[in-house]
């Protein structure tokens, strides 16, 4: 809210509602809104965990995509509360492990992302990465 506005706020009027506002006033805006935010969120949500075992920004997007839902629910808003607080936990915990640790956590996680990778162009193209591999090595 912009100075202004506040003072025209603080004065008694009212301050000009925001955009989300005005579609929410609608007739079936307020449905539509939700319907789009949770589809929208949703559709980002699924991006984001997908994205999760690959090195790169697969937590960041979920936490985004919970964020767009939290514009119109309320459980999205405490969900992701509750996962930035888990996440963070984890993250700290493994933080303090050893280095041997670190490292099983690490090849668990290349080994993940290596059998996404699998599947993916396996069920994509048809080519087996591990069949070609063992060709090569002969």
């Amino acid at each position: 809210m912009t100075t202004t506005e506040r003072g025209r706020a603080e004065d008694g009027e009212q301050a000009d509602p925001g955009w989300l506002d005005r579609i929410r006033a609608r007739p079936g805006g307020r449905l539509t809104l939700r319907i789009v935010i949770g589809v929208l969120g949703t559709a980002i949500i699924v991006c984001g965990l997908i994205l999760v075992p690959f090195p790169g920004p697969g937590w960041l997007i979920v936490f985004a995509g919970l964020a767009v839902l939290a514009t119109e629910f309320a459980w999205a808003s405490r969900l992701l509360v509750f996962a930035r607080v888990r996440v963070r936990a984890a993250t700290d915990w493994l933080g303090r492990q050893n280095l041997a640790v670190r490292i099983v956590a690490g090849v668990l996680t290349m080994a993940c992302a290596a059998v996404i990778v699998w599947a993916s162009v396996r069920l994509s193209t048809g080519i087996d990465l591990v069949q070609q591999a063992i060709y090569l090595l002969r």
